[in-house]
């Protein structure tokens, strides 16, 4: 069992409070999942060809100005970091995948958790109220947001296992539910050089769809092969630069709530969540219907 959480600001006067309003819904989540919380966030796109990377120190107090001018050596290009606590964001005009490189040499107790020009990244274990004040979630401004709280039923409690989990640039999963071949998924995905991370069984999905909108499907259709590719029980809801997208298994039996006014679109797994929202009494409230592909632009 866990909580999901989406939310997208229709209405850009809002975009400056998306943090305030979307950590209400994180924490109802707790009792959903308790172990362990993230999110992305989808803020206002940096310019070409910069890339954003969201970075997390798993070891030791983080020296994070030292290892910018290290990185500012070895690869000398502009370079921009902001931290907060064991969580960074890098700015960077390099290549992505020269900075992963650089870090999995230099310091690898530091894990690139998300690539692209708009989103951040943020996950760990605990409460989901600890994590929420201490990277300062309510501060945060954008457009949308995507969120978990988890509470582990087949892979270890740690920042990696947390969601949620990204592939490719700009994209993100986080999963209510629990698949039952996620092995076979690696085995078609590997060979073709797509590296896993974890043992989870919501990186295999999230692997999946990305794989196939790099073979020219947008995410719709990556979604609908997903129906006759993944097995078992699941609410995915994804997140990229432009779109919110939430889809039920064929049984539905994992919830989700969806309310949506003229300002906004918000989802949860339950409706408490989502009751401190702004007008959500006149809002249109419904439950997705099983394999029912629902999306949301900015």
């Amino acid at each position: 069992m866990c909580g999901i959480v989406g939310l997208l600001l229709k209405n850009p006067a809002l975009r400056e409070r998306l943090g305030e309003l979307m950590v209400p819904m994180l924490i109802g989540m707790t009792e959903r999942g308790p172990d362990s919380a993230g999110l992305a966030v989808f803020t206002e796109r940096v310019a070409e060809p910069n890339h954003k990377l969201s970075l997390y120190c798993s070891g030791g107090a983080p020296r994070w100005s030292e290892w910018l001018a290290q990185l500012s050596a070895d690869v000398p290009v502009d370079h921009h970091i902001s931290s907060t606590a064991n969580h960074a964001v890098l700015t960077t005009l390099a290549q992505p995948d020269a900075i992963w490189d650089w870090f999995s040499s230099h310091v690898p107790q530091v894990h690139v958790l998300s690539v692209g020009r708009s989103i951040d990244l943020y996950k760990d274990i605990g409460a989901p109220a600890d994590i929420a004040q201490r990277y300062g979630f309510k501060s945060l401004r954008g457009t949308h947001v995507v969120a978990h709280t988890r509470m582990a039923t087949e892979s270890a409690v740690t920042p990696a296992h947390a969601h949620p989990f990204t592939a490719g640039h700009d994209f993100c999963l986080v999963h209510n539910g629990s698949l039952s071949n996620p092995h076979l998924v690696r085995k078609q995905l590997e060979p073709l050089g797509i590296r896993f991370d974890t043992d989870n069984d919501t990186e295999a999905a999230c692997r999946f769809f990305e794989w196939r909108m790099r073979e020219g499907d947008d995410l719709r259709a990556a979604v609908q092969k997903g129906f006759t590719e993944l097995d078992g029980f699941f609410t995915f809801l994804m997140g990229t630069e432009d779109e919110l997208l939430i889809v039920r298994d064929a049984f539905a039996c994992k919830p989700a709530v969806v309310a949506e006014t003229d300002d906004y679109v918000a989802i949860a797994s339950e409706f408490r969540s989502l009751a401190h929202l702004p007008d959500v009494r006149n809002a249109a409230v419904f439950e997705p219907r099983p394999e029912e592909i629902y999306s949301w632009r900015v």
